[in-house]
């Protein structure tokens, strides 16, 4: 037997044994509404059952966390703290008592920049039906933005709020934990290559069989342009922007990042990207420029170890973190 057909044969014997996981291996995708925003899940599986259901698991445990941590949900774990901790501690689950102390972690690091909070005023706004609270209103409701104000008792697992008033809101950080969750779940699953997106908070577990996954930086002023692309594999990223949910009044635009000293739409940058490991770290951090200004912003950013960002400024400039 010739060389050439040694060669043919093993080929065709490996293809013998790779053909039956080869013909059913392939990607997967689904998109959902949940939490207010769009769902979107990619992932690698050998076989179709196990793909739909890492997917149904991912979308189920979207779910899950909205049920806890909406503010639009009545009956949510959120909403009993908002309606009962003023007047005394409220014990909740392990997972929204870690989610709220990581918040408060995170305005201690920003110097209140990043507050919870705000939803004190922030609840006075309503983007889709352009009402924002008078001035009367935002001077009556903004003492009750101030983190230091939320108590919590890590063994008795209750959140107690200092004063009347207060309200807490998680959505500057309940996706990235969302996101993160559905992550864990899809790695238990033994699932290696996927991206899990949640509005604009994202992460990646793997890459694309040797390319990276390509993410692009939307313009603030155009949706069919970018500011930039990035490659990126097994990292966490989010961008916010004064694009999402927002209306233009007599040339000011009111957007929902709020600066909680002000009770108004911090306006210092136009968009924040953050890289970190964790899309619960990338949610939180990616509100903080808004406030603080891109400049002090990227100093926060610089101290904390594999965290990158990239800024628009109201001018249009782009600055880069030096990772």
């Amino acid at each position: 037997m010739s060389r050439r057909s040694c060669r043919l044969l093993r080929v065709s014997w490996l293809l013998a044994i790779l053909w039956p996981v080869l013909a059913h291996a392939e990607w997967f995708r689904r998109e959902e509404a949940v939490m207010g925003t769009r769902i979107y899940v990619e992932l690698w599986a050998d076989e179709p059952a196990a793909g739909e259901a890492a997917i149904a698991a991912v979308i189920g445990s979207m779910r899950e966390v909205d049920e806890m941590m909406s503010t639009y949900k009545p009956a949510s774990q959120l909403s009993r703290v908002n309606a009962q901790a003023a007047a005394g501690p409220v014990q909740v689950d392990r997972e929204l008592f870690e989610v709220i102390r990581a918040s408060l972690e995170f305005s201690q690091l920003t110097g209140g920049a990043f507050d919870v909070t705000y939803a004190s005023v922030g609840h006075l706004y309503d983007f889709r039906a352009r009402q924002r609270p008078t001035e009367a209103q935002i001077s009556k409701a903004l003492p009750g933005v101030n983190w230091r104000n939320v108590r919590l008792d890590a063994a008795a697992r209750t959140v107690r709020f200092d004063r009347p008033g207060m309200r807490i809101d998680l959505g500057g950080i309940a996706k990235g934990y969302a996101v993160d969750r559905a992550i864990r779940l899809l790695q238990q699953r033994g699932i290696a290559h996927a991206v899990v997106s949640a509005g604009g908070d994202s992460r990646i577990i793997g890459d694309r069989f040797g390319r990276p996954w390509i993410v692009g930086i939307r313009h603030p002023d155009d949706p069919k342009r970018v500011v930039t692309r990035i490659p990126l594999v097994d990292t966490a990223m989010s961008t916010s922007g004064d694009y999402e949910r927002y209306f233009d009044e007599d040339g000011v635009r009111y957007h929902h990042i709020l600066d909680p000293k002000t009770g108004r739409s911090a306006s210092r940058v136009r968009s924040a990207t953050i890289l970190a490991p964790t899309a619960m770290q990338t949610d939180g951090l990616s509100k903080t420029a808004f406030v603080l200004g891109a400049e002090e912003a990227l100093k926060i950013v610089a101290r904390i170890p594999g965290v990158d960002a990239i800024f628009v400024t109201p001018e249009g400039k782009v600055l880069y973190t030096p990772g």
